[in-house]
């Protein structure tokens, strides 16, 4: 009999678990089904979860129909317990996603269907509560296809059409299905398993209407797994039972397993079979099932069991970060291990300690996890505990390429650390690499360096929230063949971290959220102005009847109790859902890091600064100085000024054939732009000199957003701040006599052919659609770049390593508007002397001349 391990999925309230009792009772699992407003279903084992109504714990049941045994395993619904569903998904097979007819896709239901596609998990779809809904089916689909995958398809009836739809999943199929062969079983069952194919089932879990008949498409269409010889598990689970015994919560995915087994040095006592709250034991469980183990001690959620490897870290992420209050007769160092025990069973609890404040605090998903927090914690430690309000979890990262550098080397000890720490993009978390030679350092400490990076979570130095979105590679490191020993990496890696981050730029982030705003036609107005208000973004609204629909992004701290609002000022007729949208830049970041009042180098848990010895003792040297003491020589190395040489500054462009660059690009002048050099009678006929023309090339966008006073005009208008950048270019031009082009990319302009033309006394070139600015600096430069006067004005990497690599100068953004500002300074004195020398007459005088 083939078996498979199931998980079944939905929005709060979709009738997910009703779904279940439904399956198990035609199945023969159950003589009566529960409901979940009766309070007894067999998958809500827990009082809070029959008081609330909602799944709040992963469960399991298992039950077999025709030839299939299904390990099913129930999870939340509500999205505040979306780290519990995230880790039940890596163990399974296939996936059953619940839909309701009534309400239709949901917001979580767009994460779970993201999540499901991340796990790469074969999925089934059951649209349920049909008894009740408004759609029909063909609407149901239609809405299906939109918003989850167009290879959902109607399995209810299968006809010419449904086989149409199959054939259209796969082209290999579609190829059989036009050649006149039939589509079998098989191949459906592999597009299934392949994810190119998404089953849709309709019914109704209260009233038993099409369970059987799901069943049995279950029954055909899921293929056994096949399983190594070797014994492997993957941990999905921790909790506790009711005498306080440590359970392990694993599927076996290699070999079988046994009760007296080893695994890392701790026997297996007892192997339990779970269905609800009631377990059976078993002497030895086989590949593809679940089960429970007491005795393990030191697993944890997301663990690799002999061949397994260990799990990616979740997706999903709490947001928010809470101070425990605890009762005035408790102690929080007393509380804090009993808290631990939660984060063992919930890892994304992140119970920590703060030793400056003496307070406990915990991350959450929202108001329903934290109520639930507070009921288990008096539940299970007989202490009424509160919570404060809570504060957004912020993040921050690094925006240039720094070195970090560790030294700890109290009296016999030694070692030293060289870390090279680069930006990534938004969500690429942190990654840790190794480029270090082994000649320099055995792999073995390079092993441990790499490990000591994981082990820890590092804190940014503008909040001390954690870091993230930066690539940290071991470039170089140094041990003792005596002294050295694995806690002195740990404090180099530690400090070199550190010392890296106090060097760099570092970038506060914060959580935004991904939302979807329905309001009356009459409230748009309102709404939009709302988020932005919020600092959000927003799409194009789109109107169905008199309902407008707004989707965007916003910090989820402008976006706290605005559900309320809306529901407000709507009459109840508007609603807002979100969906975690990871981290971005933090809308107040200044605001927030004076809140903080921070100091990283009072934060001696995280101390920058390392530790030399002389004289038979250790000194600290501050984190500023450790380049000065460092022992190995810098991993960066130092751009080396640019010299041309002689041959170089020989080149030099024939006039007509820079002026003929120049009309391609601009257009003919008014006047001669190129005049033949005079004659001087003191110079010998053999030999001519030739005054070199001086070119700035200016990217117009990079500097008008480095630029203060143009980036914030750029925020009222661009187009006014376009037009301010080529009055001062104008200026600047006629004063230093140099020829100024300005670049402006149009790149993403739709249907842009480019433009280029005369301004005054300079030139302004538009980029045509899909050509980068850089690309056309890029190529004006190779052309005319000969010519060692040209400059180039940007602080684009791209651009000026093409600038290297044709030999022209380059400036930064920066250094051009401190030249500009020169330049005026020297106008404004000129003016000045001009008026002192030709006063203007006054009133008075005039009439008397007249």
């Amino acid at each position: 009999m083939k078996q498979s391990v199931i998980g079944i999925l939905a929005h709060v309230d979709a009738g997910k678990t009703t779904l279940a009792e439904a399956m198990m009772y035609c199945t023969g699992k159950l003589r009566k089904a529960g409901r979940v407003d009766h309070g007894n279903t067999l998958l809500d084992t827990h009082d809070l979860e029959r008081e609330r109504g909602i799944t709040i714990f992963s469960s399991q049941a298992s039950f077999t129909y025709k030839g299939i045994n299904i390990n099913l395993l129930d999870t939340p619904g509500h999205v505040d317990f979306s780290a519990e569903t995230e880790r039940t998904l890596q163990v399974l097979d296939y996936a059953i996603l619940v839909i309701s007819g009534i309400d239709g896709v949901q917001a979580h239901t767009r994460t779970l269907w993201k999540l499901l596609a991340l796990y790469n998990i074969p999925t089934f779809i059951f649209v349920t509560k049909m008894d009740f809904a408004r759609k029909s089916r063909e609407e149901i689909i239609t809405e299906l296809q939109n918003e989850l995958s167009e290879n959902c398809i109607d399995f209810s009836e299968m006809d010419d059409s449904f086989f149409e739809n199959i054939a259209m999943c796969s082209e290999n199929i579609m190829e059989k299905y036009l050649g006149g062969e039939s589509i079998s079983d098989d191949d459906i069952s592999n597009l299934i398993k392949s994810r190119l194919a998404y089953p849709c089932c309709f019914g109704s879990g209260l009233k038993f209407e099409g369970i059987e008949s799901f069943l049995d498409l279950l029954n055909d269409y899921i293929t056994p797994s096949v399983f190594h010889n070797t014994f492997g598990a993957k941990v999905f689970k921790i909790t506790h039972d009711e005498q306080g015994k440590r359970i392990t919560h694993v599927k076996v995915t290699g070999g079988s397993l046994k009760v007296r087994d080893s695994i890392s040095d701790e026997k297996i006592a007892q192997i339990r079979i779970y269905s609800g709250a009631k377990f059976i034991t078993c002497d030895e469980i086989s590949a593809g099932s679940i089960c429970a183990l007491t005795g393990l001690n030191n697993t944890f959620n997301g663990q690799g069991l002999g061949i397994e490897s260990k799990s990616v870290a979740p997706v999903l992420e709490p947001v928010m970060n809470y101070r425990i209050i605890l009762p005035p007769d408790i102690d929080a160092q007393t509380m804090l291990p009993k808290l631990k025990l939660l984060e063992e069973e919930d890892p994304q609890l992140h119970i920590s300690w703060n030793s400056h404040l003496q307070e406990i605090y915990v991350s959450l998903m929202g108001e329903v996890q934290t109520e639930i927090l507070k009921s288990l914690v008096a539940e299970r430690f007989s202490v009424n505990i509160d919570i404060d309000k809570g504060t957004v979890l912020y993040k921050e990262t690094i925006t240039n390429t720094v070195e970090g550098v560790g030294h700890y080397e109290p009296l016999r000890h030694y070692a030293e650390v060289h870390l090279l720490m680069e930006p990534l993009p938004t969500g690429s978390g942190l990654v840790f690499k190794t480029n270090c030679s082994e000649d320099i350092l055995d792999k073995n400490w390079q092993r441990l360096i790499i490990g000591h990076l994981k082990e820890k979570q590092h804190l940014g130095i503008l909040t001390g929230s954690p870091i993230t979105d930066m690539k940290i590679t071991l470039a170089a490191g140094r041990a003792h063949i005596k002294h050295t020993e694995g806690g002195d990496f740990r404090q180099a890696t530690y400090r070199a971290v550190r010392q890296g981050l106090m060097k760099a730029q570092s970038e506060l982030l914060e959580p935004y959220y991904n939302f979807r705003l329905e309001v009356p036609c009459e409230q748009l107005g309102r709404a939009i102005n709302d988020i932005r208000m919020k600092f959000g973004s927003i799409s194009n609204p789109e109107t169905y009847g008199d309902i407008s629909i707004i989707t965007g992004k916003a910090p989820v701290i402008t976006l706290n109790d605005y559900a309320t609002e809306v529901a407000s000022y709507t009459g109840g007729r508007g609603r807002i859902s979100f969906e975690v949208a990871g981290y971005d830049k933090c809308h107040n970041s200044d605001k927030v890091i004076e809140e903080f009042n921070y100091n990283p180098e009072a934060d001696l848990e995280n101390t920058p600064d390392s530790v030399f010895c002389a004289h038979g003792g250790g000194f600290g040297v501050k984190w500023d100085k450790v380049h000065e003491y460092m022992h190995l020589e810098s991993c960066i190395e130092k751009e080396k000024p640019f010299t041309p040489s002689v041959n170089q500054r020989n080149l030099h462009i024939d006039d007509k054939e820079l002026e003929a660059i120049m009309e391609r690009e601009f257009g003919k002048v008014k006047y001669e732009l190129y005049r033949p050099t005079a004659k001087n009678e003191n110079f010998k006929d053999d030999y001519k000199f030739v005054e070199r023309k001086q070119y700035v090339i200016v990217d117009g966008y990079n500097v008008i957003f480095a630029w203060n006073e143009l980036k914030e005009l750029a925020k009222v208008s661009l187009e006014s701040a376009r037009e301010r950048l080529m009055e001062i270019l104008c200026n600047y031009g006629a004063f230093t006599k140099n020829n100024v082009v300005l670049v402006f990319d149009a790149y993403k302009v739709e249907g842009n052919t480019g433009e280029a033309f005369q301004f005054h006394n300079i030139r302004v070139a538009y980029t045509k659609e899909r050509e980068l600015g850089d690309v056309y600096i890029e190529k004006l430069i190779s052309e005319i770049g000969k010519n060692d006067k040209v400059r180039v004005v940007t602080s684009d990497g791209l651009i000026q390593l093409s600038a290297v690599r044709y030999g022209v100068l380059r400036m930064s953004a920066a250094e051009f508007e401190e030249e500009v500002d020169r330049v005026h300074a020297k106008i404004a004195d000129f003016l000045k002397v001009v008026e002192s020398k030709n006063p203007k007459p006054k009133l008075g005088e005039k009439l008397e001349n007249n």
